[in-house]
């Protein structure tokens, strides 16, 4: 399979997943991410008027994560920002609670999720073709006793 398939593949699954958590009924639906997101955007906005948007603070595992996040709320109209001072994987946001624990946070999830396992494929892919065919974990071993009698003792090993 080439890349640009593998690509358009990724691509129709994030649509999918983003047709699903519009609640789209329909295969029509689920091809149409404008429609999608119009639909997601008016359940954001109807929320906020019986739900009034919270602080959130969000702390994502990486840069990966981060940006995906970023730009879920971008494209429901939600600012996400930082506190100076805090980690650049932490993000603020002002949300409905419905909103976050129906949609944003469950929708994320899901790309997030597409979006790793693909990147890990990937490099895989490239690590094994570029640099090195064997991709097996580190074998673990025993510590050397050195070690061992240290971490008994409570010192940290050298």
């Amino acid at each position: 399979m080439s890349a640009h398939d593998e690509e358009q593949r990724l691509l129709e699954k994030l649509r999918r997943i983003e047709a699903l958590f519009a609640g789209a009924t329909t295969p029509g639906e689920r091809e149409a991410a404008a429609e999608a997101r119009r639909r997601i955007q008016a359940r954001l906005d109807s929320t906020a008027k019986e739900d009034p948007p919270v602080e959130y603070k969000f702390s994502l595992p990486d840069a990966w994560a981060r940006k995906l996040f970023v730009a879920l709320c971008r494209r429901y109209g939600i600012e996400p920002y930082r506190y100076r001072g805090q980690r650049y994987t932490t993000l603020q946001a002002r949300v409905s609670r419905r909103f976050v624990d129906e949609t944003l946070w469950p929708e994320f999830q899901e790309l997030s999720q597409v979006l790793r396992q693909h990147l890990d494929a990937l490099t895989e892919r490239i690590i094994a073709s570029a640099i090195h065919q064997d991709m097996s974990e580190a074998a673990e071993v025993s510590e050397p006793k050195l070690m061992e009698d240290k971490r008994r003792k409570g010192d940290e090993p050298d």
